[in-house]
């Protein structure tokens, strides 16, 4: 038995007659008459009464008649599910998202791919640290990362979205907010409140550098692993903070900004697995640069 039997047998139990079936189907009447006398063979029984007038179903074959329909459903639905799957328009993302950025392009990015790829299921992990992130693509646990880079791993494919500014957050109040901008030197005494160290953070590698760039080391008084979490602590005057200038979309009452002195940013970039050729992925990708341009 083959599906095309089945189509043909519900084309005359439709129809009521060989005749208009097969110009239904595009084919001469006596092998559809044949095609029909094969499949009632193979089942054993008789699934339609022939007269020379009409065609009626028999009990068994409006029976069949109701499983026919459902199986060729079944295969059309199929059908049209694995070519959404094959155009990325069905399927699974899982999306890990840097802090500064979870603040500032992922409701954009979430909302814009929930209206253009509907059919697609779209997770979403906020304040990972690179590394965390690293991990969890090579684990399989997310599928796209929006990252602060560099990320040095063969089986990790890093492309840059954009580069952000880096800006002072500042407790409201404070002596440095009087001013319109602000150096590295100008933190020397302050306490600094900074993302986690150890090699979990490229925000603290950077803004170390900066410092001892220049001239002096900086005064860490608490390391965060959360985005939201260092400027809450800016705002209750634990400290002051170097962060991307998206940070300031937070919107944490008790914190002001200030922009650097000079050209210091940082870049944001995605990283997928370099073997992952998901069309979901694709466009999700796709969406992604549009909204950074």
């Amino acid at each position: 038995m083959e599906l095309r039997h089945l189509r043909y047998f519900v084309a005359v139990a439709e129809e009521r007659h060989f005749g208009r079936a097969a110009e239904r189907l595009h084919m001469a009447q006596p092998p559809l008459s044949q095609q029909i006398q094969q499949l009632e063979a193979e089942l054993g029984v008789t699934l339609l009464h022939r007269t020379t007038r009409k065609v009626e179903l028999t009990r068994a074959g409006t029976v069949y008649l109701e499983r026919a329909r459902d199986v060729l459903a079944a295969v059309d639905d199929a059908g049209a599910e694995a070519r959404r799957v094959a155009a990325g328009l069905q399927g699974r993302l899982v999306v890990g998202c840097v802090g500064s950025a979870t603040y500032s392009l992922l409701p954009a990015l979430a909302r814009t791919l929930r209206e253009e790829l509907p059919e697609v299921d779209f997770a979403f992990r906020g304040e990972m640290l690179a590394p965390d992130q690293v991990e969890s693509l090579l684990a399989r646990r997310i599928d796209l990362a929006l990252l602060r880079p560099p990320v040095d791993h063969p089986s990790v494919r890093v492309n840059t979205v954009r580069r952000d500014r880096l800006i002072v957050a500042l407790p409201d109040g404070h002596r440095l907010a009087s001013r319109q901008r602000l150096t590295i030197k100008d933190l020397q005494e302050e306490d600094l409140i900074v993302h986690a160290s150890r090699g979990r953070s490229v925000m603290y590698e950077i803004v170390s550098k900066l410092c001892h760039e220049a001239g002096f080391a900086p005064r860490i008084r608490h390391e965060v692993s959360e985005t939201s979490t260092l400027v809450t602590f800016v705002a209750s005057g634990l400290g002051v903070a170097v962060v991307p200038e998206p940070v300031a979309e937070l919107g944490v009452t008790g914190t002001t900004y200030r922009p650097l002195t000079g050209n210091h940013g940082i870049d944001l970039a995605t990283a997928v697995r370099a073997d992952d050729d998901s069309p979901v992925l694709a466009r999700a990708l796709a969406v992604l640069g549009e909204l950074a341009r």
